[in-house]
């Protein structure tokens, strides 16, 4: 079982040639409103993976809130966890080019009303093979559950931020992009930035987008997955669904190469298809994919 404890947002995108400079207008192609959020996308992505999923966060009472509650239900996703507080869900107002890049505006709503994990959903996290963490919540929030699980903690540090020392001492695996690894060590060589996240934390992944993936750990093992080769459509969550995949593949027991590789495998299938909850993979297509 994962449990995920993190942000839901109703994605807001916009699909276009080119995303507009300062100060400057462009004509769109599409909109789409799709429910999302680090924490619910990475909820979704591990549930069609293959796992038994459990959900902690908050959405707003207003019109998103129980859009979001039902896609992540219809995930497959536990949503017991899942709670309503007054006011506005967390949305994000994300710019989609033909390239497949994106740009993203975040703002927290619900999710800025989550204070940590009660008891109650401590019980349950403690009973789970990881708990995933990401940082679209209150800081004193992501600390005070990771410092509470009893279940290895995973984080992905985004959107990427000072890391507190209490926060990093409960961390078993993190699992930043390159840009990501970057700012967080000052460090532009993902190899060395790898090196010295391993100073903090036991575990770590550096996702390189195209390039594939590096991990290391304190044992001294040192992998490089390649990515699978595809043309990106939206590359929205891709990330989401790499570490969704990647805790999944770890909690079956899988060799850590074949779970890079089974992670690698989600996230080139979720970047072919437009969104973020709704392009991610469902397990007979992972098998499928990787059997190719």
């Amino acid at each position: 079982m994962i449990s995920v404890f993190g942000s839901a947002n109703m994605d807001l995108v916009a699909y276009t040639a080119r995303a507009p400079r300062r100060g400057e207008t462009v004509t769109g192609r599409t909109f789409a409103t799709i429910p999302g959020g680090k924490g619910a996308n990475q909820a979704t992505a591990a549930a069609r993976a293959g796992a038994d999923v459990a959900f902690f966060g908050a959405v707003g009472d207003d019109a998103f809130g129980p859009v979001m509650r039902r896609g992540l239900e219809s995930a497959g996703v536990d949503v017991s966890g899942l709670r309503t507080v007054p006011g506005s869900s967390g949305i994000a107002q994300i710019v989609v080019d033909d390239d497949g890049a994106n740009s993203i505006i975040v703002i927290p709503g619900a999710n800025g009303a989550v204070s940590g994990a009660s008891a109650e959903d401590l019980e349950v996290i403690g009973g789970s093979d990881a708990l995933l963490l990401q940082l679209e919540l209150p800081m004193a929030a992501v600390v005070a559950t990771a410092r509470a699980s009893r279940a290895p903690v995973v984080l992905t540090p985004s959107p990427v931020q000072e890391l507190p020392r209490d926060l990093l001492d409960a961390v078993t695996l993190i699992v930043p992009n390159e840009h990501e690894a970057r700012a967080i060590t000052g460090l532009s060589d993902p190899e060395a930035a790898l090196a010295a996240l391993l100073e903090r934390v036991p575990e770590v992944v550096v996702t390189l987008g195209s390039e594939g993936a590096l991990y290391g750990s304190r044992d001294g093992e040192r992998l490089r997955v390649p990515a699978v080769p595809v043309r990106a459509v939206d590359t929205t969550a891709a990330g989401d669904t790499f570490v969704g995949a990647l805790c999944v593949a770890r909690a079956e027991g899988r060799p850590q190469v074949e779970a890079l590789r089974f992670a690698a495998t989600a996230a080139a299938l979720s970047v072919q298809r437009e969104g973020a909850s709704t392009s991610m993979p469902v397990r007979a297509e992972i098998d499928a994919a990787m059997a190719g």
